[in-house]
Formats: structure tokens, C-alpha cells, sequence
């Protein structure tokens, strides 16, 4: 009915055409974005659980709603969308641990357009207990992914969220001294973010050799 099966996804392409004009792989893998966006979320979410400042009101809440959806929404949807189609369509990125990372920075980011909605809407922020086993799990399953692909720097990224959202866990099941400790794990996150973001520019731009993603 359908005709002879053929591998791939273009069953009727002559794959020596393809082959002429198969991209070539590309070595500016678009991670810094989707780093520097959460670092920077982090480092504004950090401070405010951690030191209680600037202290929670109306205003400020709407101020750090709209840095959450902009800078670690935005800007990882972007990376993950990138990575997923470089990886997919185009196939200009060829490592596979890569997947995990567009997996990461597409569901990261969306969560992050819901957390930063709501605190500028002043919403209900006990559902996110449910939401922070769930990216616990892919927290988890980026360390392990990366640890076992030999890049520990983004192994211990990963552990940091991890820490992150078993925070958030008793944070929003009401343990009020878990808001201290996920303060500590955004800024500290945060800041290994920064490092990952710097790294992995001086890698690509200019052929350093530093620890990163």
C-alpha cells in the first residue's frame, strides 16, 4: 500500500543527494544562551530567598515575574529549540549527550514562563511541589548523562538543580527554613552558571581550554 520501506526519514530522496548537500557539524552549540539566561534568573531569585531582599511586595513581585520569564524563560526555550532543531533537522550538532541538554533547556525554560507568570500574577505557589519532583527527575537524569558522557562541569550543573528542586519541594509544602536553603541553591547554581557561561564563550571564541559546557 505505502510501497517499499526505506530507511530514513525522506523515503523517496536519493541519499546521494543528500549526502552532497548534507550540512556540515557546527561547533557553536547555542548553550551560553540558555546558561547565562538561568544564571541570571538565579542570581535574582537567589538574594530575595536567601537574605530576604529586596523584601516580597506587589511590586517586587512583578519586577522578578518578569525577569523569570524573560532571562531564564526566554533564553532557554530559545537554546532548547535551537539544540532540538540543530540536532534534528539540520544536524549540524552530532553529540548526543547534546539531547539531554535540549530536553533540559526546553522544559527548564517552559516551567520557568509558569513560575514567572505566576509570581508576577501573586499566584498560589503550592502546585509547585509536584512540579519540582518532576524536574527533580530530569535534574537527576542530566547528572547522570553528563557525568557518565565525561563533562562534569555539566554533570555538577545538574546536581545543583537537583538541590534546587528538592527545595523547592519543601518550600512549597510549607517547611519555611527551605526557603533559605533554596536561596543557597539558586545563588550558588547561579554562579556556576556564570562560570559556564564565560568557559564555554572563551572555549568557542577563542579556543581556550577551560573546564565547561
Amino acid at each position: 500500500m505505502f510501497g517499499p520501506l526505506r530507511v530514513g526519514y525522506l523515503p523517496y530522496t536519493n541519499s546521494a543527494v543528500l549526502g552532497r548537500h548534507a550540512m556540515q557539524t557546527s561547533v557553536f552549540v547555542p548553550v551560553v544562551l540558555g546558561f547565562f539566561g538561568l544564571g541570571t534568573g538565579y542570581l535574582i531569585y537567589g538574594p530575595q530567598e536567601l537574605f530576604d531582599w529586596p523584601g516580597r511586595d506587589p511590586g517586587v513581585d512583578r519586577a522578578t515575574g518578569t525577569w523569570g520569564i524573560f532571562l531564564p524563560g526566554l533564553c532557554q526555550v530559545v537554546t532548547g529549540i535551537l539544540l532540538f532543531v540543530g540536532l534534528t533537522w539540520f544536524q549540524v550538532f552530532k553529540d548526543p549527550p547534546l539531547y539531554m541538554a535540549a530536553l533540559a533547556f526546553s522544559a527548564y525554560g517552559i516551567h520557568w514562563f509558569a513560575l514567572g507568570w505566576n509570581r508576577y500574577r501573586g499566584n498560589d505557589h503550592r502546585p509547585n511541589a509536584g512540579m519540582s519532583v518532576a524536574f527533580t527527575v530530569i535534574s537527576v537524569l542530566g547528572a547522570f548523562v553528563f557525568f557518565a558522557a565525561g563533562a562534569w562541569p555539566v554533570g555538577v550543573l545538574f546536581c545543583g538543580l537537583a538541590w534546587v528542586y528538592v527545595s523547592e519541594f519543601f518550600v512549597s509544602v510549607g517547611v519555611g527554613p527551605a526557603e533559605r536553603l533554596l536561596g543557597a541553591a539558586h545563588l550558588a547554581t547561579g554562579i556556576w552558571l556564570m562560570y559556564l557561561t564565560v568557559s564555554t564563550t572563551l572555549n568557542i571564541a577563542l579556543g581556550y581550554h577551560l573546564p565547561g559546557g
